[in-house]
């Protein structure tokens, strides 16, 4: 095998995309024969022992797909130094170190994918990519059509504006309104800021759908391998 930058091997392992693996390089958590790396650019072999917060890593030879509908009280994360349960507790008999792509808050529900496959997860994580992420809500009060517009606008956040979104009202509960809300970025806790923002707090938050990509009738707490048919919506264009 011919030499390969640090962060794609890094990614090859399954242990993050290659921009998070750049990350983890820079803060020092990566080492290459015993030496600590923080600079990009240093490539290495299989030959080479590659260790990650002092633990060896390598690359997998099973690359694993999955969809999961994320319940409430889950972090998108393998572990938790304050003991909250954690995504990666919902999927059974998988052998392979498997790692959520992006991440939905703790009180946030819905689609989620989890992968070894550090490439997969550039390609769904990336800003370049630009792939929309379709979420439903249920709002405090209903927005109106100047909402609607600003959101197309892009809505100003205390992290700066938003690239252009979408809000539709899809129906309604009680005095309060059923929302989509399709956004390309992925800023902490960004749906609801953004609904906040124009005085419609959210009550219920849920992802339905990544790309063409649905959650359909998968229930709460469960998961499925994906299919191929599910590679070729989740890279379909949206609109």
């Amino acid at each position: 095998m011919e030499p390969v930058r640090l962060q794609k091997y890094i990614a090859s392992c399954g242990v993050a995309s290659r921009r998070a693996a750049e990350k983890l390089i820079e803060e020092g958590r990566v080492s290459v024969n015993g030496q600590i790396v923080t600079e990009q650019g240093v490539k290495v072999t299989p030959k080479d022992k590659v260790m990650l917060d002092g633990k060896p890593i390598k690359p997998e030879g099973k690359k694993v797909y999955i969809m999961l509908n994320k319940p409430e009280g889950y972090i998108c994360a393998v572990s938790d130094d304050r003991e909250r349960p954690c995504v990666v507790d919902l999927i059974e008999g998988i052998e392979e170190r498997i790692f959520p792509v992006g991440r939905l808050d703790y009180d946030t529900t819905g689609l989620l994918l989890l992968t070894n496959d550090g490439e997969f997860m550039q390609s769904l994580t990336h800003p370049s990519y630009e792939i929309w992420k379709t979420y439903r809500a249920v709002v405090k009060g209903t927005p109106n059509e100047k909402n609607v517009e600003d959101f197309a606008r892009g809505i100003e956040l205390e992290d700066g504006k938003t690239e252009p979104a979408v809000l539709e009202v899809v129906g309604y509960k009680g005095k309060n309104a059923i929302v989509e809300v399709s956004i390309k970025e992925g800023r902490n806790r960004q749906v609801r800021r953004m609904l906040e923002a124009i005085n419609h707090r959210v009550i219920k938050l849920k992802r339905v759908k990544i790309g063409g990509l649905e959650l359909g009738d998968l229930k709460t707490g469960a998961w499925r391998y994906m299919k191929e048919r599910d590679f070729k919506d989740l890279m379909g264009s949206q609109n």
